[in-house]
C-alpha cells in the first residue's frame, strides 16, 4: 500500500535503538525524510546507517537531551533547515528508572516529567506552529500500554505517561481543523534493549501475551508509519495499543 507520504520530512527522537528507529526505518521505506535524534551521537550514526531511504529521501542525525527545552528549540530549528520542513514528528523517548511508590523519592518525578510528558509538549509547541502554516502535520507518541494498565515497578513512567496521553488528546481536538492529526501509539512488550534491561530473559514473556510471542520493532513501526499516512488523516485523538492481545479492557 503506497502511504501518501513520499517526500514528508519526518523528526523522530529517541532513534537510535528501539521502537524509535523502527519507526525511522519504516517511514524512510516510505520516501520519508528522517532526522534521527538521541542523547549519543556515536550511537546515532551508527543506526543512521542502518536506515534505507527509498524514493530520494534523506538521513540526518543531531544530537539532543529532549528533556531540555532550550536543546528541543535547537533541534527542531536544526531538522527544518537540514530537511526543508517538518511534516512528521514522532515524539518518543526512554523510560525513566523503574521502581515502586516505596522506593522512589520525590525529587525523581521531575526528572520523569521531564523526560516522558514536557518533553512532548516542548517539541509540540515548536513542531504544530510549522505544521499549521502547512495545513498537514502528523503527531505521533510513543508511549506504553501502562496508560490504560500501570504496569507494577514502574511508578515513574505510569505517571508521566499517562499525562503525555491527556495533554495529546486535548492537543488532537486544538489543531484537528488544521490538517494536523495527533495520536499515541502504545507498545506492550517488544523485544527492545529496555525489555532486556527490565527482563533477564524477555523471549520467556511470550507465554503471557495471548498472541504468543513478543511484539516485533520492525512491525511496529510500519503500524506508526501508517498512522502518518495520508490514509489516516481522519484518525486523531486516538491511542493505539500494540500488544499482541494482553490488555484486558474494553477501552
Amino acid at each position: 500500500m503506497d502511504l501518501g507520504i513520499v517526500g514528508r520530512r519526518a523528526l523522530v527522537t529517541g532513534a537510535s535503538s528501539g521502537l524509535g528507529l523502527s519507526t525511522a526505518r519504516a517511514l524512510a521505506a516510505e520516501g520519508v525524510s528522517v532526522m534521527l535524534v538521541s542523547r549519543d551521537v556515536d550511537r546515532l550514526v551508527e543506526a543512521a546507517a542502518t536506515v534505507i531511504p527509498a524514493h530520494g529521501a534523506s538521513v540526518h542525525v543531531h544530537a539532543a537531551d529532549v528533556s531540555d527545552p532550550s536543546a528541543v528549540s535547537t533541534m527542531v530549528r536544526s531538522a527544518h533547515e537540514a530537511l526543508g520542513g517538518i511534516d512528521i514528528l514522532i515524539a518518543n523517548a526512554g523510560g525513566p528508572p523503574p521502581g515502586t511508590f516505596a522506593s522512589t523519592p520525590f525529587d525523581a518525578y521531575e526528572a520523569a516529567l521531564k523526560l516522558n510528558l514536557l518533553s512532548t509538549v516542548a517539541m509540540c509547541r515548536e513542531v504544530v506552529p510549522i505544521m499549521k502554516e502547512n495545513g498537514w502535520g502528523r503527531i505521533v507518541a510513543i508511549t506504553s500500554t501502562s496508560v490504560r494498565e500501570p504496569i507494577e515497578h514502574l511508578i515513574l513512567s505510569n505517571t508521566a505517561r499517562a499525562g503525555l496521553t491527556g495533554f495529546l488528546k486535548t492537543l488532537a481536538r486544538e489543531v484537528a481543523g488544521h490538517g494536523i492529526t495527533v495520536n499515541t501509539v502504545q507498545p506492550g512488550l517488544h523485544l527492545t534493549g529496555r525489555l532486556a534491561a527490565l527482563y533477564p530473559d524477555p523471549a520467556a514473556l511470550a507465554s503471557t501475551i495471548p498472541a504468543g510471542m513478543v511484539g516485533d520493532p520492525d512491525d511496529f513501526g510500519h503500524v506508526t508509519a501508517f498512522v502518518c499516512s495520508e490514509h489516516a488523516r481522519f484518525m486523531t485523538g486516538v491511542s493505539l495499543p500494540l500488544d499482541g492481545g494482553a490488555l484486558r479492557g474494553l477501552q
